[in-house]
C-alpha cells in the first residue's frame, strides 16, 4: 500500500498534464456494485489493501452508510493509475443508487466529465439506472457501460453461454436507447456504447474480475474461458489473469474525454456567459493561466477547518490565499487551503489548476452551486433538475435550551444537502424539513441526533402538496382597502406541455426589458409572441401577463404587482400550498393619481386576494406528489408485497420473474408510502429490497380534495372551510 501522502505528491506533478487527467463519477440502481467498483480501482492505486477491495466499502467512510450497507453522501478520491505505460490523474466520484440521495449525483455530474454506469447482469437496467444516466446526459457528461456480477448469471440463474450473450445483448440495446433518448444530437450516435471498440466491460466487481474487446485481444482470454472459471469456483484465479482494474480503466482512459475535450462543448451548456469574453475562452480552453472559474458542487462542514468546498476548476489556478469573489453572495474571501481527496481523507497541497476537482478550506458561508471566481463573471447554471422535496416533518429539541445548537446544526446540514429544505413556521415557531422521502428524512434525524448530538422529537412525516387550477376564470375586478385601486384579473390553467417546458427549462424571477434571451426562451415553451413579450414574472412555474392597454401609473406599482402575484403563488387560497401552472392575465386597472394612495399596504392585498378569487372561480384543487416505486421480492412474497400495495392507491405498472426473484414496478402516491417501509418489511419477512423515485406531481382524486384540504387547514391553523371567491373581492 502506498502512503496517501505520496500518492497526492504525484497527482499534483499530474493535475497539470490536462490530457492524461480523466473526471469521472460513478452511477448505478442501488445495490449495482458501484461502490465496491470504486474499491477495486481505489486499491489498484494503492490507497487500500487489494484483499480488502470489494469488501472494504472505502468510499463509504460515514458510519450510517457502512452500517446500512448504502451509499449516503457522494465520496472523492484522486488517484494515479498507469494504464499503457502512461501514467493517469482519475479524479472519482462514487455517488449514491437510492434514489433519495439523488441530488448527490446530480451535484457531482457537474464536476466530472464521463461516467461509468454500473449495471447488474442480474437485474438488468432498473428505474433509477435510467434516472441517472438521464442525469449525466442532461450535464452532457458522456457514459462507458459496465456489466456488473456477470458470476451470478453462471452460478445461480444457471445460465448456458448463449443465454448470457442474449441477457448482455438486451442490456446494452436498453442502455444505447437510454443514450438515444437523453443525449443532445450531436452526441446520440457518438456516444453509443459498444462491445467491438471496449466501450463495455463485462466482470464481477466484488470478485475483481473484468474482460473487454482489448483485454480479451491482450489477455486471450474470452468469454468461454471466464464461463469456465466461473462455473468450477476458480475467479481467484481469473482476478489474476483478467484484473478488473485493467479492463476498466483502460476502458476510461479511452473513452472518456480528458478536461481540455470535454469543456469544449459542456461549458456552454453549463455556463450562459459570453464564450468570446476572456473568461468564456479560458473556460473552453481549460486556460490554469486564466481568470480562476469554479463551481460548488459539494460543501462540508469541518468540526475544526469550517466550510470545505468542493468543486471543478474550469479555468484558472487556485492557490493558498487566493483572493476570489462568491459570485452569488457577491463578497471577497481569501483561500486558507487548497487540498485533494482521498475517500475519508483531505492532503493539502500548494496548487490544483483548472480541470481538476478541488477541495477548498477558509470560505465561510459557501453553498452548493455557488461560482467562485478571481473576476466577475456570469454565475454557472443551476443544477439541471426537476425534483423537489415531497415529504416535511416538524422538529424541536427535546430541550429548549439546545434550540440555538438545533438553530445552527440545521443551517448547516441544510448546507451540506441542499435537497433539506429547512423553514420556520412564524406562527408555530416549529423547523420544517423537507426532503425526498422517508429514508431521507431519517437519515437527516440520525445526523442531527447522533453526528451533532442534539436529541430531537420529530412529527409524523406531512406531505407537500400544490395547488392548480382546473379551467380558466372570468375577469374578476378586486379593490384596494381604500377603495382608490381596482385590478381586473383572470387566471387560466397552463397546458400540461407547457408547464413540463416550463419546469425543464428553469426560469425563475421578474422579466426585464434587457433580458433579450427571456422573450424567444418563452416563445420556445409555447407561449404565444404578444404573451411572452408581456410577461413580467415567473415565479414556482407560474407566470403573469400585462394584456391591459394604458393604464396609467401601472408601470410605477409593477414592482408591487409582481410582489403580490408572489405571494399568492407561495400560499394558494386552498391551503397556503404553493402554486403550480396558473396563468395570472392582467385585463385592466385604475389607479388613484397620487402615489400615497396606490402603496404597498394598498396594491398588495388587491392584487393577492384578486388572484385568489379568479383561482376559486376556476376550480382550484390539489396536486399530490407521486413516486416510481420498484420492488425485488422473493417469488413467494411477490402476493404479499402486492397486497401491500394494492392497499395504498397504487397502480402497478409491471411485474416480472427473474430466476427465483420477481420484480414490481408501481406508481404511488407520496401519502400513501409514510410507514410503508415498516409495513413492506413485515409483509415480506424483511425480504424485500425497494427503492421510491420521485414521479411529479398528479390530480389528487376529486372524492379525497375537500378532506385533504380540510385536514392540511387544520393542521395550519386556519379556518376550516375554504372562503368562497366573493369573499376575497370585498375589501
Amino acid at each position: 500500500m502506498a502512503r496517501k501522502e505520496d500518492v497526492a505528491q504525484i497527482a499534483q506533478k499530474m493535475m497539470h498534464r490536462q490530457n492524461n487527467i480523466r473526471n469521472i463519477g460513478t452511477v448505478a440502481h442501488i445495490d449495482h456494485g458501484k461502490t465496491t467498483l470504486s474499491d477495486n480501482l481505489v486499491a489498484a492505486a494503492g490507497l487500500i489493501s487489494s484483499e480488502l477491495a470489494g469488501k472494504q466499502q472505502f468510499m463509504d467512510y460515514y458510519e450510517l452508510e457502512q452500517e446500512r450497507g448504502i451509499t449516503i453522501n457522494a465520496a472523492n478520491v484522486s488517484m494515479v493509475h498507469n494504464v499503457n505505460g502512461e501514467d493517469y490523474l482519475i479524479n472519482l466520484i462514487d455517488t449514491p443508487g437510492h434514489v433519495d440521495f439523488g441530488g448527490e449525483v446530480i451535484r457531482a455530474m457537474r464536476a466530472v466529465d464521463g461516467v461509468i454506469l454500473v449495471v447488474d447482469s442480474v437485474e438488468g437496467v432498473m428505474p433509477q439506472t435510467e434516472t441517472v444516466i438521464r442525469q449525466a446526459l442532461r450535464e452532457k457528461v458522456k457514459p462507458v457501460l459496465f456489466i456488473n456480477k456477470v458470476d451470478r448469471l453462471v452460478n445461480e440463474l444457471q445460465l448456458t453461454e448463449q443465454q448470457m450473450q442474449e441477457r448482455f445483448i438486451k442490456t446494452i440495446t436498453q442502455v444505447n436507447a437510454l443514450i438515444k433518448r437523453g443525449a443532445a444530437d450531436e452526441f446520440k450516435e457518438k456516444w453509443q456504447v459498444r462491445v467491438q471498440d471496449g466501450s463495455v466491460t463485462f466482470g464481477s466487481a466484488y470478485n475483481n474480475w473484468a474482460l473487454n474487446s482489448d483485454t480479451i485481444a491482450e489477455n486471450k482470454m474470452g468469454f468461454k474461458e471466464v464461463y469456465e472459471y466461473c462455473k468450477n469456483g476458480k475467479q481467484k484465479e481469473l482476478a489474476q489473469k483478467t484484473k478488473l482494474h485493467s479492463a476498466v480503466l483502460g476502458m476510461v482512459v479511452k473513452h472518456l474525454p480528458s478536461p481540455v475535450q470535454a469543456q469544449k462543448y459542456r461549458i456552454p451548456t453549463i455556463w450562459t456567459g459570453d464564450p468570446e469574453s476572456e473568461e468564456g475562452k479560458a473556460m473552453m480552453g481549460c486556460d490554469p493561466n486564466g481568470p480562476v472559474a469554479m463551481m460548488v458542487n459539494d460543501v462540508t462542514v469541518d468540526p475544526h477547518a469550517g466550510d470545505v468546498a468542493t468543486g471543478r476548476i474550469y479555468s484558472g489556478t487556485i492557490r493558498r490565499g487566493t483572493l476570489v469573489k462568491l459570485i452569488g453572495m457577491q463578497k471577497d474571501v481569501s483561500v486558507q487551503q487548497v487540498c485533494l481527496y482521498m475517500g475519508p481523507e483531505r492532503i493539502t497541497v500548494d496548487e490544483i489548476p483548472s480541470g481538476n476537482i478541488a477541495a477548498i478550506v477558509g470560505i465561510r458561508e459557501v453553498y452548493a452551486g455557488e461560482t467562485i471566481s478571481t473576476a466577475k463573471i456570469k454565475e454557472f447554471e443551476s443544477f439541471m433538475t426537476t425534483v423537489e422535496p415531497v415529504m416535511t416533518v416538524s422538529v424541536e429539541p427535546k430541550s429548549t435550551k439546545d434550540l440555538p445548537k438545533l438553530i445552527e446544526v440545521v443551517r448547516q446540514i441544510s448546507k451540506e444537502d441542499p435537497n433539506v429544505k429547512a423553514t420556520l413556521n412564524q406562527e408555530t415557531g416549529e423547523h420544517l424539513l423537507s426532503g425526498m422521502g422517508e429514508l431521507h428524512l431519517e437519515i437527516t434525524k440520525y445526523r442531527i441526533e447522533v453526528d451533532h448530538k442534539v436529541p430531537i422529537e420529530v412529527s409524523t412525516p406531512i406531505v407537500v402538496y400544490k395547488e392548480t387550477i382546473a379551467k380558466g376564470s372570468p375577469t374578476l375586478e378586486g379593490k384596494s382597502p381604500n377603495k382608490h385601486n381596482k385590478f381586473k384579473l383572470r387566471v387560466e390553467p397552463m397546458e400540461e406541455e407547457i408547464r413540463l417546458k416550463l419546469i425543464e427549462a428553469r426560469l425563475q424571477g421578474k422579466v426585464r426589458e434587457k433580458d433579450k434571451e427571456i422573450v424567444p426562451k418563452l416563445m420556445d415553451i409555447g407561449f404565444t409572441r404578444d404573451e411572452a413579450k408581456s410577461a413580467w414574472a415567473i415565479h414556482n412555474n407560474n407566470i403573469i401577463i400585462d394584456e391591459s392597454r394604458g393604464v396609467q401609473y401601472l408601470n410605477e406599482v409593477k414592482e408591487l404587482v409582481i410582489q403580490g402575484f408572489t405571494d399568492a403563488m407561495n400560499e394558494g387560497p386552498l391551503a397556503k400550498e404553493r402554486c403550480i401552472g396558473v396563468k395570472v392575465y392582467i385585463d385592466d386597472a385604475n389607479l388613484h393619481e397620487d402615489a400615497i394612495h396606490r402603496g404597498p399596504a394598498q396594491v398588495l392585498p388587491a392584487v393577492t386576494r384578486t388572484i385568489y378569487a379568479c383561482m376559486l372561480s376556476a376550480d382550484a384543487l390539489l396536486l399530490e406528489p407521486k413516486q416510481i416505486l420498484t420492488i425485488n421480492v422473493p417469488q413467494d412474497y411477490m402476493g404479499s408485497a402486492a397486497k401491500e400495495l394494492g392497499a395504498r392507491r397504487t397502480q402497478i405498472n409491471e411485474m416480472r420473474t427473474e430466476g427465483d426473484t420477481a420484480l414490481i414496478i408501481a406508481k404511488a402516491p407520496v401519502k400513501e408510502l409514510i410507514g410503508f417501509s415498516a409495513a413492506i418489511r413485515s409483509a415480506t419477512q424483511g425480504r424485500a429490497v425497494w427503492t421510491a423515485e420521485y414521479a411529479g406531481y398528479e390530480k389528487l382524486p376529486r372524492e379525497l380534495q375537500a378532506q385533504v384540504v380540510r385536514e392540511t387547514r387544520q393542521r395550519k391553523g386556519m379556518d376550516i372551510e375554504v372562503k368562497p371567491y366573493q369573499f376575497f373581492l370585498e375589501s
